[in-house]
């Protein structure tokens, strides 16, 4: 007895809405805007080969080259059908949580614009903190705007970046932005 209901491959899916296709879109945009963007900060990175043979700027031109790939490949995919193999929406699929998405986007951005101002601690501290805040905001955390809480993230942010700056600085010799010039903070 044979079966007609035997397949071989994924089954066909029907093809993507015009917004989901608008917004995959964008999405392949953005990611081709991004490795873009790194290119064009790579071309001020010098490229004298050094220890090894490749020079400091053989990591950002990659990273932009893959990046850069990778987004025409989404918007080729996307304009083309849509992205294949995604999962349908779950009819009780709960929305994205901007909340924390704020949270997070505002540590790393903090981290970015005050390195070089409070240092690489300080900074690294408060990028911690702000990250772990969203995390926790998600999660839906009874306790999270408990003093406690923001202290317990405070000294584990703090007990997280000051090895690692110190690590970097003494033990690699490579130098981070300080608070002092003793090279401690």
């Amino acid at each position: 007895m044979q079966s007609d209901s035997l397949t071989v491959g994924p089954l066909p899916q029907p093809p993507a809405s015009p917004a989901a296709v608008r917004v995959q879109t964008l999405v392949g945009v953005g990611v081709l805007l991004v490795g873009l963007g790194l290119a064009f900060g790579a071309i001020s990175i010098p490229s004298e080969a050094g220890y090894g043979g490749v020079g400091p700027n053989f990591l950002p031109w990659l990273v932009s080259i893959v990046l850069t790939i990778c987004g025409g490949w989404i918007i080729w995919e996307a304009r083309t059908g849509g992205f294949r193999e995604m999962d349908a929406p779950a009819d009780d699929a709960e929305p994205a949580y901007w909340s924390g998405f704020v949270w997070l986007s505002a540590g790393l951005l903090l981290n970015a614009a005050l390195i070089t101002v409070i240092g690489f601690i300080l900074s690294c501290t408060l990028c911690y903190v702000l990250a772990v805040q969203g995390l926790r905001r998600a999660a839906g955390q009874a306790a999270v705007n408990q003093p406690r809480t923001w202290l317990i993230d405070l000294v584990t942010g703090l007990l997280i970046s000051a090895p690692v700056y110190w690590m970097f600085t003494k033990f690699l010799a490579i130098n981070l932005p300080g608070l002092t010039t003793t090279g401690w903070l």
